[in-house]
């Protein structure tokens, strides 16, 4: 079965508050000893996210 893709439409600065709150998450997990891989991988998808212009109508 097709697993099923999102999509989100985020401007810069959302884009920054994902990277802030989810680097957040990952300096906690850390000090509790806990393992940070989801959310490393996260971090890179928003980060190497492609840019698409378009229209809201």
């Amino acid at each position: 079965m097709k697993e099923t893709k999102y999509y989100i439409a985020f401007d810069r600065y959302e884009q920054g508050i994902m990277i802030n709150a989810l680097n957040e998450m990952r300096n906690r997990l850390i000090a509790e000893g806990r393992y940070t891989d989801a959310v490393d991988e996260l971090i890179i998808k928003i980060c190497n996210a492609k840019t698409k212009k378009f229209k809201i109508i």
